[in-house]
């Protein structure tokens, strides 16, 4: 096991078997603390308890813990840009209202502390190009930013002397989620090596084991810390012909790189989480999973 240095918890996650979730849950083991998955259905592949939970509960029942992790999103994969498919009604009805009830129901179930994997999209994307930093005012202009900024002002007004919060304002998450074969650019990659042409694009990435560590540090913040803060978390600013180009180096193939962005994605400042000791993997860590990728 990790020989986790502090205090052993039982922490609630939702959305544990997701692919996000499963780099959150793997670290919260690996450093010995109690998991228990809160979803619709036990995960069969990973050693954590269950305990019933789904987006719609607007009274759930929550065992006691110490902390609440919220990664879990109702949405629709690849239908829109949030994944609000069809009926952005009910995407916003669940998603905020569900996380409502579910903050209610941790601080009501007795835990000190609740961390919601929010977004870089609270800041929207009008601002390309620039820094963007926690004490900025939010400004989404998706719905899927709309949703993850009004998460965290339900968690941030509920925080108090015996309840503490903090949002995870999480880039794109690239990664091989553990339990998984998949990965975000499994299609990117796939579509390359069939000769489809490639849009351009660039982004700002983090790897989801540099995200885990993250949140096992503001976790730990979170002990002594009161009230309610927010965290940015990104690692890479990567354009995609820059990364097709390292994945032609990985692989021994070939292909038509894309031509490279003309626009730059606004970039967050993660001094604030570095002071408490982060130091993600960057290019080193990006190659390392692309040789992975590749083996």
């Amino acid at each position: 096991m990790g020989g986790s240095e502090g205090i052993l918890m039982h922490v609630l996650i939702t959305g544990a078997g997701g692919t996000v979730g499963r780099f959150l849950t793997e670290r919260m083991l690996f450093d010995d603390h109690r998991v228990t998955s809160l979803g619709r259905k036990p995960i069969e592949d990973l050693p954590v308890g269950f305990a019933p939970f789904d987006l719609t509960d607007r009274e759930p029942q929550l065992p006691t813990a110490d902390a609440l992790i919220h990664c879990a999103l109702y949405h629709e994969p690849g239908k829109f840009r949030g994944g609000e498919g069809h009926d952005p009604e009910r995407f916003w009805r669940l998603n905020v209202e569900g996380t409502a009830a579910l903050f209610q129901a941790a601080k009501r179930s007795g835990c000190r502390s609740a961390v919601f994997l929010s977004s870089r999209a609270v800041y929207g994307d009008q601002r390309r190009g620039e820094t963007l930093l926690e004490t900025d005012p939010p400004a989404p202009d998706t719905l899927y930013g709309k949703v993850k900024l009004a998460g965290e002002k339900h968690l941030e007004g509920l925080c108090d002397a015996g309840f503490s919060g903090a949002a995870m304002r999480a880039t794109g998450v690239y990664g091989i989620p553990p339990g998984m074969g998949r990965h975000k650019w499994t299609d990117l990659f796939a579509s390359f090596l069939s000769g489809a042409e490639i849009a351009p694009r660039c982004a700002t990435e983090v790897h989801g084991e540099d995200l885990a560590s993250a949140l096992l540090l503001v976790l730990k913040h979170l002990e002594a810390a009161r009230g309610f803060e927010a965290f940015n978390v990104s690692d890479l600013v990567l354009d995609r012909a820059e990364l097709l180009q390292l994945f032609v180096d990985a692989s021994g193939t070939d292909g038509s790189l894309p031509a490279k962005s003309a626009s730059l994605p606004g970039v967050m400042d993660t001094d604030k989480l570095r002071r408490l000791g982060w130091a993600p993997g960057g290019m080193a860590k990006l190659n390392s999973f692309l040789e992975d990728c590749c083996a």
